[in-house]
């Protein structure tokens, strides 16, 4: 089957249309029929996109342990980019800062303990000519990697489960590590540990974010269980962590960061205080003062929200999936662009 595949003009006359015709939302009904005027839906499947450098192409999953689609927004053709070999789905996949892309994904998989599969998954990368397959890199990663968007460094974690004799039960560390070439394959370099959650000021389950811009000096995480989840960060060089959201009772987790670095994304229950199931897509400056701003309303929908925002390199667009309260967090129902020039 041919891995390209151009979305039928009918699907883009009704997507033009939703758009002039979007209301305010208002509960009652799907998200994706109340859009407005600043919000498009670009695919009707999919999760967790990533933005190309140059801001041209949305990387994304087809599902959670699918395949890595690419979705070309002028020529609005969408290309299947791990279709040329056998894998057993991804639940992960980013662009690299050279064009290639890293995956997250498992060695082996038992549909019948999914859970167990996405908690210890292993890195590839996979060259951008899309002729090869992908190369592990020979480490296991938790959820979700952190990629750099200047140089080839990632960041990525580690849970007790995975090394159950070299890690106690509960724990998790960050590593970090850059990718080099030799002979063309990627392998990692210069690993070394971030921080070991035993070793942090308060008690929580890692996982890495983002580095945050422009020095990228510091990485933001996910402080899972500390005051319902916060937004953290650690410096680099110092190791020094930096509660962000700091909101007792909150449920605030970063995905996707602002290229001045002066603010990150939040999948956050503000609005309604309901948990991770019931979470909408909120802007956090990143100074301490836990000043945030809501961006979209999908949690005004009962059994909706939005989730697995990123943000385009030049600061103008956020791209972010519909996701059901009900299913299991990263699943998504379709990817959306959120224009924030046009955002009132």
């Amino acid at each position: 089957m041919n891995p390209q595949h151009r979305i039928p003009a009918t699907w883009l006359t009704l997507a033009i249309f939703a758009t002039l015709t979007a209301a305010e939302p208002a509960p009652g009904g799907s998200p994706a029929d109340h859009l407005p005027p600043h919000i498009r839906q670009v695919t009707w499947f999919g999760e967790r996109a990533d933005w190309s450098h140059d801001g041209t192409r949305i990387l994304f999953l087809s599902k959670t342990f699918g395949d890595a689609m690419e979705l070309d927004l002028a020529r609005q053709t969408i290309r299947n980019r791990t279709a040329h070999y056998p894998h057993h789905g991804y639940t992960r996949a980013l662009y690299l800062a050279n064009g290639d892309i890293l995956l997250s994904g498992p060695v082996q998989f038992d549909p019948k303990k999914p859970g167990e599969a996405r908690m210890q998954c292993g890195l590839y990368v996979l060259d951008k000519t899309g002729t090869t397959p992908a190369v592990p890199l020979g480490t296991k990663c938790s959820e979700g990697p952190a990629v750099s968007r200047k140089r080839m460094r990632v960041a990525w974690t580690h849970v007790a489960a995975e090394y159950p004799d070299e890690m106690p039960a509960g724990s998790s560390r960050m590593q970090e590590a850059d990718i080099i070439y030799e002979d063309g394959k990627p392998r990692l370099a210069n690993q070394r540990l971030i921080v070991d959650s035993r070793d942090l000021p308060f008690k929580c389950t890692l996982e890495t974010q983002n580095y945050r811009p422009p020095e990228e000096r510091e990485l933001t995480f996910s402080a899972y269980g500390h005051q319902g989840t916060d937004v953290a960060g650690i410096d680099l060089v110092t190791h020094k962590v930096t509660n962000y959201s700091n909101a007792p009772g909150q449920y605030d987790e970063p995905e996707g960061i602002f290229p001045d670095g002066e603010h990150t994304l939040v999948e956050c229950d503000k609005q309604n205080l309901k948990g991770s199931g019931q979470v909408d897509l909120w802007k956090l400056k990143l100074d301490g003062s836990g000043a945030t701003e809501r961006l979209t309303k999908f949690s005004d929908y009962p059994g909706y929200k939005a989730s697995n925002p990123v943000v385009s390199d030049d600061g103008r667009f956020i791209a972010f999936q519909m996701a059901k309260a009900s299913e299991a967090a990263g699943v998504g129902h379709g990817i959306f662009v959120l224009d924030l020039t046009t955002m009132p």
